[in-house]
């Protein structure tokens, strides 16, 4: 944790940021500053921060998650740390916090494909009451989420990013399709009429799903596998999810996903690696926010 924290190898003080601290003593495992008398753990300024479990419970809990297939759902988190639901609940958000990611590295002369999905229930699954609250049919009352995907290349396999969006609009698709992809890329869609303001950017190809779903080399075949396993895990594992909470559940299967070629221990250091600099409170997980 040490070295997680402070890579360079100097341990400072997180209140004033001074280098005059003692050694880490004691069953805290607490560190007094010499400098402003302040004392300080080794998780501070990380998802573990404040918080009352040790890392005892935390380090297998960040294994679990990161190297799941399926995911892991909060009661099985809960019986196998020996932790309450609601804390092994609270534990899983806050991991799925840090392993979230901007995107990945852009490469040219590659092709991207692009596509989205809706994530909700079936209608024949619900209650009468909301039944009759939701109107209309296909993607009506679900949460979009758009995925862009780029295809394997001879330096690394496959790598997606996916985001949830509030609406479906042609210009967040395409402020979002810039922000990922390199221009003059070869991007394959589907023939929705919003991925048409691709073509002024990149070389668009599109598939009509109507017909086929492989036409000269172009397809979404890789995208829509990623989904099956997005909503394999979402309906299997967790079997429900808030909306508000969706972009977390898509962040940790985009981080499965992409480092699935990579052994259990690489994946939990990766894993190690982006705890610092996130801080997930109790009070704002529960409070409704609109979906980013």
């Amino acid at each position: 944790m040490v070295s997680v924290i402070w890579p360079a190898g100097k341990v400072t003080c997180p209140h004033c940021g001074s280098d005059r601290v003692g050694s880490f003593s004691g069953k805290r495992r607490l560190c007094n500053c010499k400098a402003c008398k302040k004392q300080f753990s080794v998780k501070v300024n990380t998802i573990f921060e404040k918080s009352p479990l040790g890392l005892d419970k935390w380090l297998p809990a960040v294994w679990l998650i990161s190297c799941a297939k399926n995911g892991v759902s909060s009661c099985e988190l809960a019986r196998s740390l020996g932790v309450t639901q609601k804390s092994a609940w609270f534990m899983g958000h806050r991991i799925r916090l840090a392993l979230q990611r901007g995107s990945f590295a852009s490469l040219s002369s590659t092709v991207y494909e692009a596509d989205e999905t809706f994530i909700g229930g079936k209608v024949k699954n619900m209650s009468l009451a909301r039944r009759k609250a939701r109107s209309g049919t296909g993607p009506t009352g679900k949460t979009p989420v758009m995925g862009i995907l780029r295809r394997t290349t001879p330096d690394s396999p496959s790598q997606v990013v996916a985001e949830v969006l509030p609406f479906i609009t042609r210009e967040g698709l395409l402020s979002r399709a810039r922000k990922h992809i390199p221009e003059g890329s070869e991007v394959h869609t589907d023939s929705a009429s919003h991925y048409r303001q691709l073509r002024s950017f990149y070389i668009h190809r599109s598939v009509d799903h109507a017909q086929t779903y492989v036409d000269n080399g172009v397809h979404t075949n890789t995208l829509e596998c990623f989904w099956n396993l997005l909503k394999r895990s979402l309906g299997g594992t967790y079997t429900f999810c808030w909306p508000r909470h969706l972009h977390r559940y898509v962040a940790e299967q985009v981080y499965r996903f992409n480092e699935r070629k990579e052994d259990d221990q690489r994946r939990f250091l990766t894993a190690m690696e982006q705890v610092t600099g996130k801080r997930l409170t109790y009070q704002k997980l529960i409070t409704p926010e609109r979906v980013p």
